[in-house]
C-alpha cells in the first residue's frame, strides 16, 4: 500500500536531541527499504549502533554530521550530550571511534593553531628562514615536505591540552546517506532546513519497495565514482585516475555519471597536454558533450578526416538541438579544409536588434530595465525564472507523479528521473492533459491554484522569490496560452539543455490591444555576445511568432 511519508513530526528543533531523531530516522529507513543492499559493515554498524547509550548516538551523530573525520576532543562539548570523554568511550569500544590516531604532520597542522604548531613541532622559525612571524600556510608548506613521521598528537605534542579522535564510520554512514538520498549533494540539513520552515517538499506517494539503487554494486560504483571525482578536484592526475574508473554495469544513469567523470577527466588532461589521453577519455565516455569535445581536438590536431567521418555519423544519428548546432559548424569548417567548397554559413534568427547609450557603468539589465519602464508598460528582470516558474507551475501533477524510480525519500525537489531520456514518455498522459489546458485557458486558474497551494514548496523549475503574485498575475494576462505551450513544448524536448537561455528581461503591456502583450528583451553589455543556447531560443521565438528583441548597450561618454 502506497503512503505519503515525510519526516516524522518528532524530528523538531525544540527538542534539543532533534538530530539524532533525523539520524536514527534514516537509519530506520535504509534499514527497511534497503536491507537486501546493506553488507557486512553497514549490518555491524547498525546492530552496534542500537546498543549504545543516548548520548554516544548523539555524539556519534553530531560527528557524522559535521565536516571531516577528525575531531579535536575539546570542540566535541554538548549541553545535552554532557560529559563528553563519557560518552567517547563506548564509541572507542564499539570500534566507532578511533581514539587518539595516527597523524601525517599536514592533517597535524590542520587541526593545530599556529602557536599550537610551533609547540609541537618545536620549530626554530629564524632558523628556518621563515621570518619573524610567518603564516601558518607558509609554515606548513615549509615542513611538511621534510617531516614524513606518522603518529598520534601524543606523541607529536606530548603536553598536548587535547586529543584528537577519529570517526572510524564516516563511509559506512555515507553509504547509508546514499541510500537514502540517492545522492550525495543532500545531507542531514534538509532535515533542519525543513524543521526551521525555510524548505517545504512535496508530500509523494511511496510504495516500500521505491528506492534509488537495486544492486548493491550500484551504491559502491556510484561512491567509487564520487571518491574519483574528488581526488580530480584535489589535483590527481587522469592518468593515475583513469585505471579505477569502474564500469557502470547496465545503470544508464550511474553511466551518464561515469561519463561525466572521463569527459571531466579529459579536460583536465587537455589542459595539461596530454591530448592523446584527453582523446581516449573523451572515446570512454558517451554523451554530446563527449563526442564534440573529441571532435573539436580531432580539428585541433590536424586529423580532419577522421573529425569529419566522425561528425557526419554523429549529425544522421539524430542528435538532439545543441548537439546539431556544433555539428553544423564543425562539418562546413571540416569540409573546407579538406578541400570541399564553400558552405554558406546557416543565417541566425531574424530578430530585432537595438542599441542603447546609457549612462553607467552598472548591472546593464537594470539600466535598460530602468531605461524602457513605464507605468503603462512594467519591464521586469526574469531570465530563466518565469518561463520555467510557469512551466512547474502548469506541470506540478506530471512533475511529482509518483513513478516507480521517481522518488524514494521526502525531500524530493523533483524526480530523479527528470533528465533521463524517458522522462516525458513514462508522464505522456499527464504532460498532455497539463498542456491542454493551454488551449482553452483553463491553465490561467490551474496555475493561480497551484501558487497558492505550492507556495514555498521546493520545485526545481520554480525560484519563488522571483516569482510574485504581481508578476505571475501580469504574465497569465499578457501571454497566451499558445505562446506558452510553444514554450513549454520545447523545453521538453531538452529539460536539461533548453531551461537555460532565456532572455534577461520581459516587458509587459497590459492595456494594448490583442492577446499578445509582452516582449522578451535580451540585454548585452560592452563585448558580450549571444551565447549558443541564447541562439537557440531565439530561433524558437522566430518561429512560433514570440516577439523579442535583442538590446545592446553602450555606455555614455563622460567628459
Amino acid at each position: 500500500m502506497n503512503s505519503a511519508l515525510s519526516v516524522p513530526a518528532t524530528a523538531s528543533l525544540d527538542d534539543p536531541l532533534y538530530y539524532l531523531t533525523n539520524f536514527r530516522y534514516v537509519l530506520a529507513w535504509v534499514n527497511d527499504r534497503h536491507h537486501d543492499l546493506l553488507g557486512e559493515p553497514e549490518r555491524v554498524f547498525l546492530s552496534a549502533f542500537e546498543t549504545l547509550p543516548q548520548p554516544s548516538q548523539a555524539l556519534l551523530a553530531r560527528m557524522v554530521m559535521r565536516k571531516g573525520e577528525l575531531f579535536r576532543t575539546g570542540k566535541l562539548v554538548y549541553d545535552e550530550i554532557g560529559d563528553t570523554p563519557q560518552a567517547l568511550a563506548p564509541l572507542v569500544e564499539a570500534g566507532l571511534v578511533e581514539f587518539d590516531p595516527a597523524l601525517t604532520a599536514a592533517e597535524l597542522g590542520h587541526h593545530l593553531r599556529l602557536a599550537e604548531l610551533k609547540k609541537a613541532l618545536a620549530v626554530d622559525i629564524r632558523a628556518a628562514g621563515l621570518g619573524a612571524s610567518p603564516a601558518k600556510k607558509a609554515l606548513l608548506e615549509h615542513l611538511v615536505p621534510t617531516l614524513s613521521a606518522v603518529k598520534p598528537l601524543s606523541e607529536w605534542w606530548p603536553h598536548a591540552p587535547d586529543t584528537l579522535v577519529r570517526l572510524s564510520v564516516m563511509e559506512t554512514c555515507d553509504r547509508l546517506r546514499l541510500m537514502f538520498f540517492g545522492n550525495l549533494r543532500q545531507d542531514w540539513a534538509e532535515f533542519v532546513l525543513t524543521e526551521l520552515g525555510r524548505q517545504r517538499f512535496e508530500p509523494v506517494a511511496l510504495s516500500p519497495d521505491a528506492r534509488a539503487f537495486a544492486h548493491r554494486d550500484e551504491v559502491t560504483t556510484y561512491l567509487h565514482l564520487h571518491r574519483l571525482r574528488e581526488r580530480l578536484s584535489d589535483g590527481e592526475p587522469p592518468a593515475a585516475l583513469f585505471e579505477e574508473v569502474p564500469e557502470a554495469g547496465e545503470s544508464r544513469w550511474l553511466g551518464a555519471r561515469r561519463s561525466r567523470l572521463l569527459v571531466s577527466m579529459g579536460r583536465e588532461a587537455e589542459r595539461g597536454g596530454d591530448e592523446a589521453l584527453s582523446l581516449t577519455l573523451y572515446q570512454a565516455a558517451t554523451g554530446s558533450d563527449a563526442r564534440i569535445r573529441q571532435l573539436r581536438l580531432l580539428e585541433r590536431r590536424g586529423e580532419d578526416r577522421r573529425a569529419l567521418e566522425l561528425a557526419r555519423a554523429a549529425l544522421e544519428d539524430g542528435p538532439r538541438e545543441s548537439e546539431r548546432q556544433a555539428l553544423e559548424r564543425l562539418i562546413p569548417r571540416l569540409e573546407r579544409r579538406l578541400g570541399g567548397p564553400p558552405v554558406k554559413r546557416g543565417q541566425d534568427a531574424s530578430v530585432a536588434m537595438k542599441t542603447l547609450t546609457l549612462l553607467g557603468p552598472r548591472p546593464v539589465e537594470r539600466a535598460v530595465a530602468e531605461h524602457l519602464a513605464t507605468p503603462k508598460a512594467p519591464v521586469f528582470y526574469v531570465e530563466n525564472s518565469l518561463i520555467t516558474g510557469l512551466f512547474g507551475l502548469l506541470l506540478w501533477p506530471a512533475l511529482f507523479k509518483p513513478l516507480p524510480g521517481a522518488f524514494f525519500h521526502p525531500f524530493h525537489s523533483a524526480p530523479a528521473d527528470l533528465y533521463r531520456e524517458d522522462f516525458v514518455e513514462a508522464r505522456r498522459e499527464e504532460i498532455d492533459a497539463c498542456l491542454a489546458r493551454l488551449d482553452d485557458g483553463r491553465h490561467v486558474q490551474g496555475i493561480r491554484d497551484v501558487f497558492a497551494d505550492k507556495h514555498g514548496t521546493a520545485s526545481a523549475f520554480i525560484h519563488w522569490p522571483a516569482l510574485d503574485e504581481t508578476l505571475l498575475e501580469t504574465a497569465l494576462a499578457c501571454i497566451p496560452g499558445h505562446h506558452l505551450r510553444a514554450l513549454f513544448e520545447r523545453l521538453l524536448e531538452d529539460l536539461k539543455h533548453n531551461r537555460a537561455g532565456f532572455p534577461d528581461l520581459i516587458q509587459f503591456f497590459p492595456e494594448a490591444e490583442g492577446d499578445v502583450r509582452y516582449r522578451m528583451i535580451e540585454v548585452k553589455g560592452p563585448g558580450d555576445r549571444l551565447q549558443d543556447n541564447q541562439r537557440r531560443w531565439l530561433a524558437h521565438f522566430e518561429r512560433h511568432g514570440i516577439p523579442v528583441e535583442v538590446c545592446h548597450v553602450r555606455w555614455q561618454a563622460t567628459s
